[in-house]
């Protein structure tokens, strides 16, 4: 097994979404010893954004790309191919603004290339990242677990599904900005959510 671990937070240390990534790794781990990891940090090793200089370096064929233009395509096809080498993807997602940090969704538009990890058919999209299993760590200062107000699982299923990545599994701590007590409940929640998420 080869494990892919994306923590997305803005924060390097002390991230709650990261925390959860970790406990969600240790158990996958601990069941699975022989398993190799990938951590990809977005906050120490950010991906660029999708910029005007970026849409044209990866419209452009590659046999005409500047030197500046093949380099920026090269980070976008690495963070690709990384994503492709795992089996199973574990992403550590805050809930910032009731949506995604900025960082994931670099990596999101960094992954998502037609021809690549989706294309369009006859029929419609078709996701081209297949056979892998994902499980997604959130860390939420509230509680907005089934309610209209979580726009985080929508968003996920739809892009990640977009992509071919429909074996979705969601870990959740909630009301972590709620005072200790709700903070205790909300990391507990979350462990009985992680053995849910391995049954």
């Amino acid at each position: 097994m080869k494990i892919l671990q994306i923590n997305a937070s803005a924060r390097r240390e002390g991230a709650n979404s990261t925390r959860v990534a970790q406990d969600i790794v240790a158990r996958l781990r601990a069941e699975h010893p022989d398993a190799e990891l990938t951590v990809r940090d977005l906050a120490a090793d950010p991906l660029p954004v999708l910029d005007e200089a970026a849409l044209a370096a990866l419209f452009t064929p590659a046999a005409m790309r500047t030197p500046e233009q093949a380099a920026r395509v090269a980070v976008a096809d690495a963070a690709v191919a990384e994503l492709q080498a795992h089996d199973l993807i574990v992403l550590g997602v805050p809930m910032y603004n009731f949506g995604v940090p900025v960082q994931f969704k670099n990596w999101i538009d960094a992954v998502a290339r037609a021809g690549l990890t989706f294309r369009y058919t006859a029929n419609g999209p078709e996701g081209l990242v297949t056979g892998k299993k994902v499980i997604v760590g959130l860390a939420r200062g509230g509680i907005y677990r089934d309610t209209p107000a979580d726009s985080q699982v929508p968003y996920l299923k739809s892009v990640l599904g977009f992509l071919g990545m429909t074996d979705l599994r969601f870990v959740y701590a909630e009301g972590l900005n709620m005072g200790p007590e709700a903070a205790a409940r909300g990391f507990d929640q979350a462990q009985a959510d992680i053995a849910a998420a391995l049954a």
